[in-house]
């Protein structure tokens, strides 16, 4: 192969890579260990509770390569996960508000890193979400991870 098909080849796959959306799962009724390898033999890293979001980088069979809210990649086994949405508030005292409108009134107010369930992604940048008390409102994606 020429040194120049081998650039464009490079070239489409980091196109076709780039194109894909971000993949979240979150962890499902009992907490998951993120390992350092894709191998239960593999050492310990972490445990992440129950709802946490994790952004799914790479599948390896039953393993999946994720990255946590801090940034921080690591391998867990796939079965620990679900489809279900939640995300995790990136700033302090944010206001979730009763429409998608920052004028709005102010249902709750979280703190940085409280858990919310994805109700459904609005238009215009806004994310209807479920506080665990039941409480409803929305927030911007810029003030969320997980999404």
């Amino acid at each position: 192969m020429t040194f120049p098909r081998l650039i464009a080849g490079l070239s489409l796959m980091l196109a076709a890579a780039s194109s894909h959306a971000f993949d979240f799962k979150t962890v499902g009724a009992a907490p998951v260990v993120l390992y350092d390898a894709p191998s239960t033999k593999g050492g310990k890293l972490f445990v992440v509770p129950r709802g946490a979001p994790l952004e799914v980088v790479l599948a390896y069979g039953e393993w999946l390569k994720v990255r946590d809210v801090n940034g921080d990649m690591a391998w867990t086994e796939a079965k620990g996960l679900t489809a279900k949405r939640n995300v995790i508030t990136r700033v302090a005292n944010l206001k979730v508000r009763a429409t998608p409108d920052d004028a709005a009134a102010p249902v709750f107010t979280a703190d940085k890193g409280v858990l919310l369930e994805v109700a459904e992604v609005a238009a215009g940048g806004w994310v209807k979400v479920r506080h665990r008390d039941g409480l409803v409102g929305y927030v911007k994606n810029a003030e969320i991870w997980g999404l």
